[in-house]
């Protein structure tokens, strides 16, 4: 048993190396994921400040920014990775080595966590720079738990989607791309989710990232009332926000939800390992190109 655990290890920081080396032996990317992305949040920043909207709702983008990086993450780091690594001739490699094929997709998800991060912290850093963003940090022990439960959820949805694009083949491409935009609507990256019809933003609760960042908002940023928030605007404006300033469940449920779509994602990614080493290993398909 401790050697499978030791292999296991093993194999998860081999796999997570070339992403962290990545960020020394290629410091360009860091250009890229970091100041485009802030781009893209400071425009939806400046519509809510051109509304005279409450400055909470500027923070909603900030941080819904930082979230959608480790998104995109699982979609085109997770979830393409074994398509793009069996035309690459590198599949092979993992399949008959003797760590299991979670270890290597557990490494994968630690070097893309550690990339990723940096991105996030990046746009919030220059969020609460450029807006002036204030996050309260008075129950951190909770917002870094519910932080690391969103991304253990997020991540075992990534590996779930590793292993369902490889077996469809050539549509891997048009099912990231399809996953992409949508999630952005239903999971509120840019307005409270809370604006949604109740069916609508109960059905987006299976989304890890749904849950996450209305529990992190409800942390991060104190309960809005009319009368604490009048100096930020007026009218309907505030009525509206007042309404939504409330999270669509409360956080230790969302806390809950989380943990228990963490255990049924990662459940789900493991019996979709087997049946893809089962393939590779019984029938030898796998790796036969355009199947």
């Amino acid at each position: 048993m401790r050697e499978e655990v030791m292999l296991f290890i093993r194999g998860m920081l081999a796999r997570a190396y070339p992403r962290v080396a990545m960020l020394r032996r290629a410091p360009t990317w860091i250009v890229q994921e970091t100041v485009l992305p802030v781009l893209a949040t400071a425009a939806f920043a400046y519509v809510y400040r051109a509304m005279h909207a409450p400055e909470r709702f500027i923070g909603y983008v900030i941080l819904g920014g930082a979230m959608t990086a480790f998104w995109l993450n699982v979609l085109w780091s997770m979830g393409s990775q074994f398509y793009w690594e069996r035309d690459s001739g590198n599949l092979e490699l993992y399949i008959i080595s003797p760590a299991p094929l979670m270890a290597v997709l557990a490494g994968m998800a630690l070097g893309g966590i550690t990339l990723t991060f940096m991105r996030a912290s990046a746009i919030l850093l220059t969020g609460s720079l450029l807006f002036g963003v204030q996050f309260s940090l008075g129950n951190w022990p909770a917002v870094a738990g519910v932080f690391l439960l969103t991304l253990l959820a997020l991540y075992g949805l990534g590996m779930i989607f590793a292993s369902v694009f490889l077996m469809w083949g050539r549509e891997a491409y048009h099912l990231v791309n399809l996953l992409q935009e949508p999630v952005y609507l239903l999971s509120g990256v840019n307005f409270p989710v809370k604006v949604l019809s109740s069916a609508v933003a109960s059905a987006a609760a299976v989304i890890p990232l749904t849950l996450g960042m209305d529990a992190l908002r409800q942390l991060l940023f104190a309960p809005l009332t009319e009368e604490a928030s009048g100096a930020a605007g007026g009218g309907a404006m505030l009525s509206v926000a007042a309404r939504l300033g409330d999270g669509l469940f409360p956080v230790w449920l969302e806390a809950v939800l989380l943990a228990i779509l963490a255990v049924v994602y990662i459940a789900i990614a493991k019996r979709c390992l087997d049946l893809l080493e089962y393939r590779a290993r019984i029938e030898g398909r796998l790796t036969v190109r355009w199947q």
